[in-house]
């Protein structure tokens, strides 16, 4: 797909405008940048297993990061939250994680940055990529979550915060709920057994979920319409050092966005190469939004609600973490 020179400016914003201004403005933001060696950069990005990462599978397959000079490598981790320390270690270059650990990593003094946008809410609660999901025909609404156990795929990120957000907009109280820590793929199990009493995931777990019966409460869209539920991002000291990387990988990234949210096929097909979901399955998934620009304003509403349930002190430094 050709990017047309209005989405290149859009793209170039994505490429850490502040930290490679210098490297920016020399290269500027043609779809054919190597790396300045000319010999290929190996890259190994962290990502989880989910619906989320389709777009970074697929501008690999369509060769988006090798035209610009980046052999790209993808390694699967349960978590966003997961992801953080290898990209702080640098065992990852980059990595993808949702918003509520980037911010809490910030508050920790955690040298991150954001360098391309990563995955959007479709701006449907009911028709949305995510679900909190319930079996019990008694559990009727959130509040009903109340002394109940819920799994999340990891605690103190997106989804736990999403679901006491949920709770608290139900006039239920969000501190009498347990929540407990798995992967995804485990919790349909655990729900079926009822070891937990609701399970809050996304895609291609959800459509899974669904076609068992069971209903959805809630999604990462009845937080904010538009939210930005997760970014790519990498170490501050990869960025100082190598901006020019950080670059052409944000212009890539950007335009597998692009790909990605204009061919729904595409993502379905890709996500059956990286998960174990079957390719009868994928027509029922919910296709989340993939933006190439990055909505602040929603991550600034995700920000109030880390310091209104305590996570955050005060709101986080949008200016540090986001480019």
């Amino acid at each position: 797909m050709t990017t047309t020179r209005t989405t290149r400016r859009q793209l170039s914003r994505l490429a850490l405008a502040s930290l490679a201004a210098p490297v920016l403005a020399a290269c500027g933001a043609g779809e054919d940048e190597t790396s300045p060696s000319g010999t290929p950069d190996k890259v190994t990005v962290g990502i989880v297993p989910i619906i989320d990462v389709a777009p970074i599978y697929l501008g690999k397959e369509r060769g988006y990061f090798s035209k610009r000079g980046i052999d790209l490598t993808l390694t699967q981790a349960q978590s966003g939250a997961a992801v953080l320390p290898g990209v702080v270690s640098g065992e990852f270059s980059f990595g993808f994680s949702n918003i509520v650990s980037l911010m809490l990593a910030q508050a920790k003094n955690t040298a991150v940055k954001a360098v391309a946008n990563g995955v959007n809410t479709t701006g449907e609660p009911s028709h949305d990529f995510s679900g909190l999901i319930v079996k019990d025909p008694k559990i009727k609404s959130t509040k009903d979550l109340e002394g109940r156990t819920v799994a999340t795929n990891a605690l103190k990120n997106i989804v736990d915060t999403s679901v006491k957000e949920i709770v608290r907009k139900d006039d239920g109280d969000w501190r009498k709920i347990k929540f407990v820590e798995m992967p995804f793929a485990d919790m349909a199990a655990a729900l079926a057994d009822d070891k937990i009493q609701a399970m809050f995931v996304v895609e291609p777990f959800l459509s899974a979920a669904r076609a068992k019966g069971w209903r959805s409460l809630g999604s990462f869209a009845d937080v904010d319409p538009k939210l930005c539920v997760a970014l790519y991002f990498t170490s501050t000291q990869l960025a100082v050092q190598k901006p020019d990387l950080v670059h052409r990988f944000a212009l890539a990234m950007a335009e597998s966005l692009e790909y990605a949210d204009s061919h729904a096929n595409a993502a379905r097909q890709i996500v059956t190469t990286y998960t174990k979901i079957k390719i009868e399955q994928v027509a029922a998934m919910t296709l989340p939004r993939w933006l190439t620009d990055i909505d602040r304003t929603s991550i600034e509403t995700m920000s109030g609600v880390l310091v209104s349930t305590g996570l955050l002190a005060a709101p986080a430094n949008m200016n540090v973490l986001l480019p």
